[in-house]
């Protein structure tokens, strides 16, 4: 007989406090991609109920609403007016969802028109390429490959064509750089498996695909991470804290990327984009390149998820904005931008279950690698 999950406990995030597979999920994370997991658990803040302006906004899986850390309403124009004079824009995502995409393609065509107007560069930098790719990613930029050698030789994520050729294509089209920012995925990988001496054996050239301090602190980072991942119970993991040096190794490596971009190009505005976790209230990357580059002005864009209203009308008439609220501790972000959530993943906790072994055992396959290194 199939178990079926309790509607209330359904949600990523939720399935994720809950699992009892949660503990073996962590110990996977480097081989899977850390931040593919992570995004789906990131909170940067709330809604408050009865967001009937927001309701109307968000009629399909593309649309989305912004707002400040006031909460006030704004448009896509004004906020990209309010960004231009930041060093630094870190766009945070969620992968899978198309408004986030949407939202990022948008905003960083508005936000090149008006720095063309002022002759200032613009960059855009990503997490989705790392930097043992830069050299392909350039040869697509030129017209030197064509788009299947990109995605196949790179390669790009599997999503790419859905949610990321359009920024690549634009900054083809307008000969704008990018900066392929991440640390190289068989480096984390091996880092969340044998720990932060693993890259002390790597050959030079091999090096230089993850940051000089890969392992530096952020200040409340390991806190957020491990509070995400394990709970109370997160001190005497061994493996899970691995995989936290792992997660350090990416973002540091970004953030060491960026200041090198903002470096070669001067008084450049630089667009980042990665999963929201790794920027959302200033932690993260925004956290590595604060102590990189403390004087840039760096601004932040975050996602939430919406749930309509149930006592409204769906698709009424603007009448009230809605309300972003954290924890006294947490820092709010610059901006935030509200969009749908995404179908249940699971709703049959035995084919969840199935799944999740599945990853386990690639996991584990990729990870073999690391002890023949």
């Amino acid at each position: 007989m199939k178990t079926r999950l309790n509607p209330a406990n359904s949600g990523v995030l939720q399935r994720w406090r809950t699992s009892k597979n949660r503990w073996q999920i962590a110990q996977m994370l480097p081989a899977l991609g850390i931040s593919l997991l992570l995004h789906s658990c990131a909170s940067p803040g709330k809604l408050e109920p009865g967001a009937a302006a927001v309701d109307a906004k968000l009629r399909t899986a593309y649309d989305y609403a912004l707002v400040d850390a006031n909460s006030q309403a704004i448009s896509l124009a004004a906020m990209a007016e309010s960004l231009r004079s930041s060093d630094v824009i870190f766009i945070g995502e969620y992968h899978s969802n198309h408004a986030s995409h949407l939202f990022e393609m948008q905003l960083f065509a508005t936000l090149h028109q008006l720095t063309r107007a002022t002759q200032r560069p613009i960059v855009l930098s990503m997490e989705m390429f790392n930097r043992d790719q830069q050299k392909i990613l350039n040869d697509y930029l030129a017209g030197k490959i064509g788009e299947r050698y990109l995605i196949e030789e790179a390669p790009t994520w599997k999503n790419y064509r859905a949610a990321y050729r359009p920024l690549i294509e634009y900054a083809k089209q307008h000969a704008i750089a990018v900066v392929a920012a991440n640390a190289a995925s068989d480096i984390v990988r091996c880092i969340g498996r044998r720990g932060a001496d693993y890259i002390d054996q790597l050959e030079p050239d091999k090096r230089q695909a993850v940051a000089e301090q890969a392992f530096a602190d952020i200040p409340g980072y390991k806190d957020k991470f491990m509070g995400v991942m394990a709970g109370a119970n997160h001190t005497a993991n061994e493996r899970l804290q691995r995989s936290y040096l792992a997660q350090l190794s990416r973002d540091n490596t970004m953030a060491e990327s960026i200041a090198r971009a903002y470096t070669e190009t001067p008084n450049s505005i630089i667009v980042h984009l990665s999963g929201t976790f790794h920027s959302e209230q200033s932690l993260g990357t925004v956290g590595a390149l604060k102590r990189l580059q403390p004087t840039l002005k760096m601004s932040v864009i975050s996602p939430i998820h919406h749930t309509q209203t149930k006592t409204e009308p769906a698709y009424s008439e603007p009448r009230d904005a809605p309300s972003i609220s954290a924890d006294a501790t947490e820092k709010k972000d610059d901006f935030y931008y509200i969009i749908r959530p995404q179908p249940e993943e699971f709703v049959d906790e035995d084919y969840m279950h199935k799944i999740h072994q599945k990853m386990f055992s690639n996991a584990n396959k990729q990870a073999d690698s690391c002890e023949k290194t």
